[in-house]
């Protein structure tokens, strides 16, 4: 899924060119040429579709140039993720009525790649044996209040690769309610990555979904033709604006959480940024060859490698120059950069 538009991390992410197809860690590749790198000893590039907006298609083909682009899916606008996953199943399972399926975003942070890997072939199995819809459950580590959460059916203690009912999803929490959950033991952060076989989710759709389901199940006579985006582009647009999370997940019985932990982040703010990205011993975490600190601690830095910056007593800070826009803000206030971006684009 790569059709977001990153609006936390502006001025370096925007409309034009979202967080997905930047190098926001330093790694010199970006965030969705490390996403389908990572699935590639698992599932092959002709069985990689990736489902994003129309106008991020040359972007798609110039960062991951060993893509089909028939497996390049372009929505003609945005309608969360249940329209986006309703498209890729029906098309999938009009080339293979028996595949088996992984949805992930195209911008999340993952760092025990192996680990990884493994989680994903066992849960394969999983849904490939099971008429179920799996989830991925990170195992939290502090009373995060920035994610949703998925609550387990717990009985006793949870073994290494136990797969597990899930009771309920929880939407993200005030800090006191995600205290508790941490305490509590059988709640796990919702990664937003899914697995299941395609049969399953299109029963769910047709449950829950049937609008939807109709929608692109009609569709089956025109996917891999000439016919298939004009279809696309005129029904598209009449989807329902729901995520998965929404419209099929607290709804369905058979939902299960696979309990993971493999250096997971969503990488949805610039404090989530800054706590994966490698710091020095004052807690500054730099990208730019040429930024000098002076008294600085716990910042973030993000400059194009050409940028002469010399800082000096900053604390809890962003700093970002991009695509014109120079920003420094206090890591505490990110969550006015959009009042920001709104006040710079008037």
């Amino acid at each position: 899924m790569a059709g977001g538009i990153g609006s936390r991390f502006w001025p370096m992410s925007t409309p034009e060119t979202p967080k997905q197809f930047l190098d926001i860690l330093g790694t010199g590749k970006t965030m969705i040429q490390q996403t389908v790198s990572r699935f590639l000893p698992i599932i092959p590039m002709e069985n990689v579709f990736i489902v994003t907006s129309s106008r991020y298609k040359e972007i798609i083909l110039e960062q991951l140039p060993g893509i089909p682009q028939d497996q390049i899916l372009l929505e003609p606008c945005m309608r969360n993720t249940a329209p986006c996953i309703a498209y890729a199943s029906y098309k999938i399972s009009k080339r293979n009525p028996d595949a088996n399926i992984v949805v992930a975003p195209s911008d999340h942070l993952i760092t025990e790649e192996e680990k990884f890997q493994n989680i994903i072939r066992q849960g394969l199995v999983f849904t490939q044996e099971n008429d179920v819809l799996l989830t991925l459950g990170i195992q939290p580590h502090r009373p995060e209040t920035g994610y949703g959460y998925v609550q387990g059916k717990v009985a006793g203690n949870i073994g290494d690769g136990a797969i597990i009912p899930v009771e309920a999803f929880k939407e993200k929490p005030d800090l006191q309610t995600a205290e508790s959950y941490l305490a509590e033991g059988s709640y796990f952060w919702n990664s937003g990555i899914f697995l299941w076989s395609v049969k399953s989710i299109i029963k769910a759709f047709e449950a829950f979904l049937p609008k939807i389901a109709d929608t692109f199940n009609e569709g089956q006579t025109v996917y891999d033709t000439v016919d298939e985006q004009s279809y696309i582009d005129r029904l598209f647009p009449e989807c329902e604006n729901i995520s998965i999370d929404y419209g099929i997940m607290e709804h369905a019985k058979n939902i299960f959480v696979l309990p993971s932990e493999f250096g997971w982040s969503d990488l949805g703010t610039w404090g989530s940024l800054w706590e994966k990205r490698d710091r020095d011993a004052a807690g500054n975490s730099v990208v730019g060859s040429d930024v000098h600190l002076y008294d600085c601690e716990d910042t973030i830095v993000t400059v194009p490698n050409d940028r002469p910056v010399v800082l000096q007593g900053l604390k809890d800070c962003i700093v970002t120059e991009a695509n014109g826009v120079f920003m420094v803000c206090q890591k505490q206030e990110e969550q006015r950069i959009k009042e920001f971006q709104k006040q710079v684009n008037q």
